[in-house]
């Protein structure tokens, strides 16, 4: 095999991705979840399963615990920042 050590590397040093296609990783969560539940049965509910879904993988990428998240605005407390806070701090350059 003329690759090998290509192929072998990620062997070397588990914390490199596999790829590094973020738009393949977020098909990939929703094709999974079509493969487990089928399809919704209502517009609605194809509104509510994608909106839910997509508070869930933005909540992962800024580490924020999605359940928690969700109750806290199913709750009306607001302790926690909104998703659209803190992708602005964690996104804006930083100013020296």
């Amino acid at each position: 095999m003329l690759n090998k050590d290509a192929l072998l590397t990620v062997l070397k040093h588990p914390e490199l991705p596999l790829h590094n296609n973020a738009s393949e990783l977020g098909a990939r969560v929703e094709k999974r979840r079509q493969d487990v539940s089928l399809q919704t049965k209502s517009k609605e509910g194809t509104k509510a399963k994608d909106s839910f879904l997509t508070i869930a993988q933005t909540a992962k990428k800024l580490g924020v615990n999605a359940y928690e998240y969700i109750a806290d605005r199913v709750s009306k407390k607001f302790s926690m920042p909104s998703l659209a806070e803190l992708i602005i701090q964690n996104f804006q350059p930083q100013i020296e």
